[in-house]
């Protein structure tokens, strides 16, 4: 029987996120017959290596943001040379630092919006670009921290002055529909379109609470634009160097009617396996329920070195 340790928790923004996508993978893999335990992981490095022992034949990365998305996690699991899920610590880290990634994208080829990395002092100065934008921290994730700047918005130089984040992305706001694509191995599953419920934003209440959101799955586009969305996805699934399972964000502006303009955000390497999780949610259309794909992310767990 083969030991799998659920890492989870963490120290991030997304720890309660985490504790559930943990939470519900273990029992997944338990019904499939593996011994699999739960870690919550914390700073307490001493502590973690005394859960690892007797050491697991796989690590089950649950862990989101900070610490389990950024190459942290991945570097003590190759020092321990434990296989572990999802993608490597290069490949984590460029991910989730997002200036990173869009020049990794750039160089790709990859449709991309506008953008420059601005320090708070400059978001507090005034607006860095014609409005609409939005801005978001370099290296969160679960869309915490984003804000969309409007032509009306008359709050944003006071927010701005008391803005949270040091460092930050801020982008030309795309306008029309919110797409993610989940990709596993090599191959992308499928597109899905996110209709936030009560807001116009995909924040972090659209994401996790129940009813925040629709998921409309495959997304009622264009076939062209559905395909390339797919390709867009896949590509910088590999650009990045990702493996396993990802999930790539974008923006499709069919505003000026079908088929519309896709322009990739990001690529979230560690996405989320809650109930509400949109990887799931994708993986079930292509035939893929959800101990399966828990159990396929276990059986391709690797070392990058």
């Amino acid at each position: 029987m083969k030991r799998v340790a659920v890492l989870m928790g963490g120290w991030s923004s997304e720890r309660e996120v985490s504790l559930v996508s943990g939470r519900d993978c273990a029992a997944a893999l338990v019904s499939e017959g593996y011994d699999a335990r739960t870690i919550d992981v914390t700073r307490d490095l001493d502590a973690l290596l005394a859960a690892l022992t007797p050491r697991p034949d796989v690590a089950f990365n649950a862990l989101h943001g900070t610490g389990g998305e950024d190459g942290t996690i991945q570097g003590v699991l190759e020092f321990l040379r434990i296989p572990y899920t999802h993608s490597g610590v290069l490949a984590s880290a460029v991910a989730m630092h997002k200036p990173s990634a869009k020049a990794v994208f750039a160089a790709a080829g990859l449709p991309l919006a506008e953008g420059r990395v601005v320090r708070r002092q400059e978001l507090a100065a005034g607006d860095v670009m014609p409005r609409p934008f939005v801005v978001k921290p370099v290296a969160e994730g679960s869309s915490v921290g984003v804000r969309i700047v409007r032509p009306d918005d008359n709050s944003w130089g006071e927010e701005a002055r008391h803005w949270a984040y040091e460092e930050n992305l801020v982008e030309r706001y795309v306008p029309g529909r919110e797409l993610t694509v989940a990709v596993m191995g090599d191959r992308a599953l499928g597109a899905l379109e996110i209709r936030p419920n009560n807001t116009t934003l995909y924040d972090y209440t659209a994401k996790y609470a129940p009813g925040g959101s629709t998921h409309l799955m495959p997304a009622p586009i264009h076939r062209r634009a559905y395909e390339e969305a797919l390709a867009i996805s896949l590509n910088a699934h590999r650009a990045l160097g990702c493996r396993g399972v990802s999930r790539a964000d974008l923006r499709y502006d069919d505003t000026a009617g079908e088929p519309g303009r896709l322009y990739l955000l990001e690529v979230n390497t560690q996405p989320g396996m809650t109930p509400t999780s949109l990887v799931p949610d994708i993986a079930r259309y292509a035939g893929i329920g959800f101990t399966e794909l828990v159990r396929w992310m276990v059986e391709n767990a690797a070392c990058d070195s």
